[in-house]
């Protein structure tokens, strides 16, 4: 038997070894530092830099009126300033298109659904296609019956379906669903009526938001190789 004296040659006899298992490349390591930046600095300055490309990121909304769907309009506008293309992936089709006004979003699509699994099935679609910056999926208005009933095997087959390109998937729930989201962030601000009297800049600049867990790149390939 030849020595193995490179890291090519390690791989190659490791994947002979060892067919099932899943190794992390140069390339998916340089994804996995990427980050598409929200111009929000209570999110990008708690997730080095921005969402994490190639990966998911939950947002959990536990409080009524914390500000998501705020949050989900700046993001969209965010990508339609860098000329990217976003899609918000709408689980109960709760979102309001009078926001958007006359503002042209030539690069936004809206997906709305009726219900969990409709909202599932779009996100699937939308994530093989690999052309997106970033992906909404709100789930927020969803009731618990419904989310109950998601499997954690859909999440790692999104994250399948992420590692080749550099989207940025952005879900949103009421509580804790997604078991390998690379960071999880709580919505904790609480708007009132007087939020009426701001102007939507000044209400960004309120959004309180908490970093719950952050995953490095290894933890995330464990957890794949588990499910795999």
């Amino acid at each position: 038997m030849n020595p193995v004296t490179n890291v090519v040659q390690l791989l190659q006899l490791l994947a002979e070894r060892f067919p099932h298992l899943r190794f992390c490349s140069e390339q998916s390591l340089a994804k996995s530092k990427a980050v598409w930046r929200t111009g929000l600095s209570q999110i990008d300055n708690i997730l080095n830099g921005g969402l994490p490309c190639s990966a998911i990121t939950e947002l959990t909304c536990p409080k009524p009126s914390s500000g998501s769907a705020l949050l989900s309009f700046a993001l969209l506008r965010r990508a339609q300033e860098s000329r990217q293309w976003a899609a918000l992936v709408d689980g109960m089709d709760s979102f309001d298109p009078a926001r958007i006004g006359e503002e042209p979003f030539p690069r936004f699509l809206w997906v709305r659904c009726r219900n969990a699994t409709q909202a599932l099935q779009a996100s699937d679609l939308l994530l093989r296609d690999g052309n997106l910056a970033l992906v909404i999926l709100d789930l927020r208005m969803n009731p618990a019956a419904e989310l109950r009933k998601v499997s954690s095997a859909m999440w790692h087959r999104y994250q399948r379906l992420l590692e080749p390109n550099s989207t940025a998937l952005f879900v949103i729930t009421p509580r804790a669903l997604v078991s390998n989201a690379r960071a999880r962030i709580e919505l904790t601000s609480q708007f009132t009526l007087d939020a009426l009297d701001k102007t939507e800049n000044g209400l960004l600049t309120e959004l309180e938001v908490r970093l719950r867990h952050q995953r490095s790149i290894s933890d995330a390939n464990e957890l794949l190789a588990q499910a795999g």
